[in-house]
């Protein structure tokens, strides 16, 4: 049964890239059925201006600018709509399917982030996604997609006191043959007296949020069941607002991807380390 619910929350993260990249689609497309409709009312206007004969220069004139500025305009919305098209079947191949393969690190977390971005827009949040487009690393994109799906999900629900605007953001960082990704929220921190549990099956302190207390359970097994993965678990000492910070360290030379939940200020205690490799 718990597997089921599992594999259910997996889905209904799948639902919401879906439900993400449809929305995100919406405006560059609306946008370009707004042009083309004033473009065709505008070339109607400039055949009946032939048809009669009255056309001028300065009619002609402003029909092309209006046409130029128009395909302009909807090549450049289309474009982009074609663009999250693909960003979506790639990482809703990658989170179904979750091979291994060769990726830039920085474009696939935007990738990644779209299907959140409508939770980000309607909460005010911000996201920063910051690095070296170029940074290429061979692992599990599927699996990474999951572990940052949930831990964003994670921030968002209990980070934030309601109507505080959140700052959530993912640095890409290489040195030499490392590559390091970054993940903070900002927010309030977690209670010292639930640490040691969140990570178990249908354990959540927002379940009225919409809370399952299966997306970091769902996280945890994803570690536990990828050698390429680990995560450690620390916090600071209380009132210090803490900045939970999600760091996967990427080793070039021997495909190695660790990822260590962290707390940056006064790193202290050390509350679960899952397998190590």
């Amino acid at each position: 049964m718990q597997d089921q619910l599992v594999e259910a929350e997996k889905m209904a993260a799948l639902g919401n890239l879906v439900a993400g990249v449809a929305h995100e689609i919406n405006t560059p497309v609306g946008t370009s059925i707004t042009l083309a409709s004033t473009l065709m009312d505008e070339t109607q206007q400039f055949a009946d201006a032939v048809e009669s004969g009255a056309l001028r220069r300065s009619t002609l004139s402003n029909y092309l600018d209006i046409a130029r500025e128009s395909a302009t305009l909807i090549l450049s919305n289309l474009t982009r709509a074609g663009e999250l098209v693909q960003s979506f079947k790639q990482v809703a191949v990658d989170q179904s399917s979750l091979g291994q393969r060769t990726f830039a690190v920085k474009p696939y977390l935007e990738e990644v982030v779209v299907s959140l971005s409508p939770q980000f827009k309607q909460a005010l949040h911000r996201m920063r996604i910051e690095g070296d487009e170029t940074v290429m690393i061979h692992s599990y994109p599927g699996a990474l997609a999951q572990v940052v799906t949930n831990l964003v999900n994670n921030s968002l629900i209990h980070a934030y006191q309601p109507g505080e605007q959140g700052q959530l953001g993912f640095n890409v960082v290489q040195q030499n043959e490392q590559v390091t990704i970054f993940y903070y929220d900002r927010g309030r921190g977690i209670p010292e007296l639930v640490l040691g549990k969140i990570f178990e099956p249908f354990f959540t302190t927002a379940r009225e949020k919409g809370g399952t207390g299966l997306g970091l359970h769902i996280t945890y097994n994803l570690v536990t069941q990828n050698r390429q993965i680990r995560i450690i678990l620390r916090t600071g000492h209380p009132g210090e607002a803490p900045e939970e910070a999600v760091i996967l360290n990427y080793d070039i030379n021997d495909y190695k991807l660790k990822v260590e939940l962290t707390r940056q200020r006064l790193l202290t205690t050390t509350i679960a380390a899952l397998r190590s490799y």
